[in-house]
């Protein structure tokens, strides 16, 4: 073993904090940047763009890639084997730990991207799992993925001057989307005590009292259609479309 392969000099000029996630950016010997994570037993190493281990599955950049485009050569009741099933399993924990990282990093665009990613891999297997366990067990976290979305969108367009009224548009809009979430798994009860959306509650709220933000221009537009100002409504909802709160 050379003295290349020992990595106590790194693990011993990194201390592990357990209580938050250790990301940082590094540039390699040829000049790429690489995303190192430390973990309790050493450090993980990821690429920062196409896949973290940075192969690229039977020349796809992934294997979300891979499997939509068999998706489309085979039909849409094409059915993932084992094999694949496994292999999206790697890729939902390498996603999961560089979308971890590029928040604790402040690269919101790129977590974005990252759970954009993970949220494809949840469909493809929602609709194509051979096995209803299985997909649960992924499904369940869709929630949690919103939420780091959702999240990471809002602090955007606070950081890029969209402001803080866009971020509570987006906040807002993304609690209506995890409201039909909750609602298509039959637990509208559940969606107003669950912990995710009593935090994007309080990110929202937060923003109103520390900027002085009052009624949003689509908070204003449900109030004059619901009091009947058809007139106001109309030119609300056209300075709305130009300003396009919304999904990425």
């Amino acid at each position: 073993m050379s003295d290349h392969d020992n990595i106590d000099f790194i693990l011993e000029g990194w201390e592990y904090e357990p209580t938050t996630v250790n990301a940082r950016l590094v540039q390699g010997d040829d000049g790429r940047d690489v995303i190192q994570m430390r973990v309790d037993l050493g450090v993980l190493q990821m690429e920062t763009s196409g896949r973290p281990d940075g192969t690229r599955p039977e020349g796809f950049e992934s294997v979300l890639e891979r499997l939509r485009a068999r998706v489309a050569e085979k039909g849409t009741e094409y059915e993932l084997t084992e094999e694949e099933c496994f292999d999206i399993d790697r890729e939902f924990v390498q996603y999961y730990h560089r979308r971890i990282c590029w928040l604790q990093l402040r690269r919101f665009e790129q977590a974005i991207q990252d759970a954009d990613h993970t949220l494809g891999l949840m469909d493809l297997c929602r609709d194509h799992s051979p096995d209803e366990a299985w997909m649960l067990a992924h499904e369940q976290y869709r929630p949690f993925v919103l939420f780091h979305r959702i999240q990471a969108e809002a602090l955007v367009a606070l950081e890029e001057g969209e402001g803080a009224e866009a971020a509570v548009e987006v906040i807002s809009l993304g609690l209506e989307r995890l409201a039909k979430l909750f609602a298509s798994y039959e637990s509208t009860e559940a969606f107003e005590d669950d912990d995710i959306v009593r935090r994007l509650t309080e990110i929202r709220e937060d923003i109103r009292e520390r900027y002085g933000i009052g009624k949003t221009l689509r908070e204003r537009l449900e109030a004059a259609v619901a009091d009947e100002q058809y007139e106001l409504a109309a030119k609300l909802r056209d300075e709305l479309a130009r300003r396009n709160f919304g999904p990425r």
